[in-house]
C-alpha cells in the first residue's frame, strides 16, 4: 500500500487539455500517511472563464485575474511534487493538465499516479455514480467547496483512506501507483510577426477577443487568425 503521495486536483476551463488552461490548483502532500504540506493558487488563464466554469467553481474573471501566472504556478507545482506519486479522483486528467504545461516549459513531469475513480470503479461496480461528490456522500466525507481544487485534493485523499480501511484484503495492487501515461508535444509561442497580425486584425475587424494574445501558443495562434480570416475576411490595404 502507498502512504506517501501527492493528492492533486485542478480546476479548468474546460476539459481538453490541448486548447482549455487551468484555473485552480490544489495538492497535499502525504508522506507516511501524515500531510506534511499543501500548495494552492488561483491561475490566471488568460481567458474568459465560460459562465459554466463559474458557476461550477464559483470562481470568477476578477478572482482569476488576480492568481499566478501559468508558468509560475505550474513550475511551483512541479518543484512541490518532486519525486511522489500523484493521487486524485481521475488523476489522469489532472497530469494532463499539468504535463502539457511542463512539456511546454521544457520540464519533466513524468509520473505515476493513483486512481480513485478506477478504485472505485472496481470495489463499487454496482454503484451507479461515482464521481468524487458521490463517494464522499457515500463515506460522509465532509466537503465544504466541493468542485475547488484544495478541498477536492483533501476528498481524494481522505477517500483513498477510506477504501483501503474498508477494503483491506483487496489486491495490493489496486490501491498501488500505476505510470501515468499521456503524450503531449511541446508548442511554442505566439510569435511575433503572428503577435502583430493579430493585433491588425482585431483592430482593423473591431472584435473583441475573449482571450489575452501573450498567452497563446503558436498553434493557438495560428487557429484564431484562420478562424477571424474566414469569418470577416482579410485586411485590405
Amino acid at each position: 500500500m502507498t502512504d506517501t503521495y501527492i493528492a492533486l486536483d485542478l480546476e479548468t476551463t474546460g476539459l481538453n487539455p490541448s486548447s482549455d488552461r487551468i484555473l485552480e490548483i490544489g495538492a497535499v502532500k502525504v508522506v507516511d500517511g501524515q500531510v506534511c504540506g499543501t500548495y494552492e493558487t488561483l491561475v490566471n488563464p488568460g481567458i474568459k472563464i465560460s459562465s459554466r466554469i463559474e458557476e461550477l467553481t464559483g470562481i470568477t474573471d476578477a478572482m482569476a485575474a488576480r492568481g499566478k501566472d501559468t508558468k509560475e504556478a505550474v513550475k511551483e507545482l512541479v518543484e512541490f511534487c518532486q519525486d511522489f506519486p500523484l493521487l486524485g479522483h481521475n488523476i489522469l486528467f489532472d497530469y494532463s493538465f499539468v504535463k502539457r504545461n511542463a512539456v511546454n516549459m521544457s520540464l519533466t513531469f513524468e509520473k505515476e499516479g493513483i486512481d480513485t475513480l478506477k478504485i472505485a470503479r472496481a470495489l463499487f461496480p454496482e454503484m451507479e455514480h461515482r464521481s468524487l461528490q458521490s463517494m464522499c456522500k457515500y463515506y460522509q466525507i465532509r466537503q465544504e467547496n466541493a468542485h475547488r481544487a484544495s478541498s477536492d485534493a483533501f476528498a481524494a485523499m481522505e477517500l483513498y483512506h477510506r477504501m483501503r480501511v474498508q477494503f483491506p484484503d483487496s489486491p495490493e495492487e489496486l490501491f498501488a501507483p500505476r505510470i501515468l501515461i499521456y503524450k503531449a508535444k511541446k508548442q511554442g509561442p505566439i510569435t511575433q510577426a503572428q503577435k502583430g497580425y493579430l493585433n491588425d486584425l482585431v483592430k482593423y475587424h473591431k472584435i473583441a477577443l475573449e482571450v489575452s494574445i501573450d498567452s497563446l501558443t503558436k498553434n493557438e495562434a495560428s487557429r484564431i487568425i484562420d478562424k477571424i480570416i474566414l469569418e470577416y475576411g482579410r485586411i485590405v490595404r
